[in-house]
Order: C-alpha cells, then structure tokens, then sequence
C-alpha cells in the first residue's frame, strides 16, 4: 500500500492538531514541565512504580525539544489558528522561562533531573546517582536546551538571544575540538569521550539548528551548516552510497542518516547547489531503500548484508523519512519521481503501522511481530518533536 500524497498536507496537519491538543490537556509536570510519560502501547500514564519511567524524574533534552515545537508550532498557527497558537504560546512562555534557569543556573542542559532538578544519571540498578558536572564538556542535551531556548527567546525574550547563541556555539566549538559526549546515562568526563567512536551524531543533531536558525530571523547564526554538511559527506559516506554511522563500522542506523538529510535540506532549501541536493537526494534514496521493510525502518542492520542486527523498529525514522523527501523535492532535487515513492512508502507504513489516531501519539516501537514497550531512552513520548516537527515541514513543503 501507497499513500496518496496529494491529500498528505491535510494529513499530516490532521495528526498534528491531534497531538497538540492532546499535549496541551496533559497537566504540566511541576506546573511548568511538559507531561508526556505514557506507556506507548497502553496508553496509561507511567507511575512512581514504574522507577525512572515515572512522573518524578525530568528529561533535559525532551524538554529542550518539547520548547522547540511548541514556538514552532505557535509561529505556524498564529494566523490560521490564533486560538490553538495563544494556547501554545501560554504552555511554552513557563517552560522557557524554567529552563533558561535552569541552563543559567547549571551552565549546561542534562539528560536527566531527578525531582529536586538535579541533574542525576541511572546508576545500573533502577536508581540514580548525581551526574558529574565538567563546564567545558557538552551533550546532545546541550543542544537541544539550546535550540530550545533560541527557538523560544526570538519568539518572547529578544534581549535573551546574545547569551543562547553563545551557549549554542560553545556546544559546537566543543564537537569541532573532541569536547562533546555522546552517550549521556554515563558519567560526563574525558575518559567517557576519549573512548566514544567516531559517529556523525552530533554533526546531525546540530545541523538540525541550522533550519530553525533562519525561521528565527538569524540566518546569519548558520554560516558554519554548509561546511559541516559538506565534512559529514566526505568523512562518513562510504563507497557503496552508505551514510555509516562511524567508518567502517558495520551496525548502521539508517534513520539517522536520513535525519541528516532531512536537515541538510531545510538548511539549503530551494537555493542550494544543484550537485549538493542530487547528492543529498542519492543518499536519502539508497539509506531507505537499503533498510526499509515492514514495519518500517529498523533500529540497526548490517552495512555489509542488510541483516537485521536488532529486532526494534523505531517510530521515528518514517517521519524523518517523510520530512527529507518531502524538502528534497520542494528543493528541487532531480530524483522527484524516487523521492516521492520514498515519502508515499513512508508515509503509509507510519500512519498503517504506528499512528494512533485520536489518542495523538505512535506506537514508539515495533518488532516484527506487533507493538512493544520498549523503552531503549526515554518514556517521553516526544511527538511534537519526532514526529510533529517532521510532518510540519512536509506540510509546508
């Protein structure tokens, strides 16, 4: 089955509607925290009982990302929806006034806080332990507090703008120069760094700014995107037209690579380099149909067979999926007939295979077999950002 792109607009604005409102009728955590632990496949909130899947412990970077789409959101529905963006608007304007203190106040965004917003990290035993501090030392968390923040700022807090983007490129000084860590529920510390492999992750979430950045009005903030679109080209693409995750690793993630590609064309839009969107476009093409099969795109398979080498089939590769096609044709890359077989294939496995329709909000993860909980990061469900970020720019695509 094949999704009918020409009513795909009016769908993916449908679904986006649902999650926001259901997102606004959650009671915020603490008053302020977006609220969005729920059991993927029951739909009943997570408890206390349920350890650090519980409403006691806050995600740093959920709430990061969760700020970005709701100023999103509230800029794209200020004219259509002025009601739908006033109520956003009033959700978000605490929430960046709590983690702009939060940032303020630890000099970094963490994974996570425990009740007291400490920052803590799992312990191996169900628990949590204080999370080392190391001023000079930044995570993805950073970044998305960040974007978060930046999002937010030029949207109410104008005169805030000088002190997050200096935060934002001090985050990207320290990728540049073997500063950043990748895996966050470890201790934050240079040996933790020195042992990470080299994955073009950080490059990728970055690059995710570089959109946002201009919609903001500071496009001059983005100089250095085309730079590290063209590094990543040259350093991870492999010779058979793979993005790879770290050079010569076997265990690809697809998804992440298409997430790549995604941001790489809401970075160079419609204006871009005729041979950079073909470029683009040929490995966006060959990364989903490389991994693609039902239901969808699968967490890690071989880069040298395709084997399947885990069995969980994320949710958020299909939108990824659907937003990077979409761009890449609104941009004009050649390849629009593949393009848009790439889109409708997506498009129709997420909304058949993931999609909940009313309750707002995808199964996070599949098997083979049918839906699970599977938790591998986060109980947050994260669908203003993972999913409904990625439906708005096809939208507006």
């Amino acid at each position: 089955m094949i999704a009918d792109l020409a009513n795909a607009a009016a769908r993916y604005d449908a679904a986006n509607r649902i999650t926001l409102d259901w997102l606004l009728s959650r009671p915020p955590v603490q008053g302020v925290f977006i609220n969005t632990r729920v059991n993927p496949v029951t739909g009943l909130d997570y408890i206390a009982a349920d350890g650090l899947r519980g409403p006691d412990w806050i995600c740093g970077w959920i709430q990061g990302r969760g700020l970005e789409a709701l100023v999103t959101f509230a800029a794209h529905y200020r004219t259509s929806q002025p009601d739908l963006a006033a109520r956003l608007d009033a959700f978000a304007r605490p929430l960046y006034a709590r983690l702009r203190t939060l940032q303020a106040e630890h000099g970094h965004g963490y994974f996570l806080y425990d009740r007291a917003l400490t920052p803590v990290r799992r312990d191996g035993k169900g628990g949590a332990v204080p999370q080392a501090r190391e001023d000079d030392l930044f995570s993805y968390s950073d970044i998305f507090l960040a974007k978060g923040l930046i999002a937010a700022a030029a949207r109410y807090a104008p005169a805030d703008l000088p002190d997050h983007l200096d935060f934002f490129h001090r985050i990207r000084a320290a990728i540049e120069d073997g500063r950043f860590q990748m895996e966050e529920q470890a201790e934050i510390s240079r040996t933790a760094i020195a042992a990470e492999r080299d994955d073009h992750g950080p490059r990728m979430i970055l690059l995710g700014a570089a959109g946002m950045l201009k919609r903001a009005g500071l496009a001059q903030e983005a100089a250095w995107a085309d730079k590290m679109i063209a590094y990543v080209l040259d350093h991870w693409l492999d010779d058979t037209g793979l993005l790879r995750n770290v050079p010569g690793l076997d265990a690809l993630n697809a998804g992440h690579g298409i997430e790549f590609v995604g941001f790489a064309f809401d970075h160079i839009g419609a204006a871009g380099d005729p041979a950079l969107k073909r470029r683009l476009a040929d490995v966006l093409i060959r990364l989903f149909d490389y991994a693609f099969r039902e239901p969808g795109i699968p967490l890690s398979v071989s880069a040298v067979s395709g084997a399947l080498l885990e069995p969980w089939f994320p949710w958020w590769p299909l939108p990824e999926t659907i937003r990077a096609a979409a761009l890449a044709r609104a941009a004009g890359a050649p390849q629009a007939a593949e393009l848009a077989r790439i889109q409708a294939l997506a498009d129709s496995a997420f909304f058949r295979n993931y999609w909940r329709g009313s309750r707002g909000f995808a199964f996070q993860g599949r098997t083979p077999d049918g839906p699970v909980d599977y938790v591998p990061a986060t109980p947050d469900l994260d669908p203003g950002y993972h999913t409904g970020l990625s439906l708005l720019a096809a939208q507006t695509a």
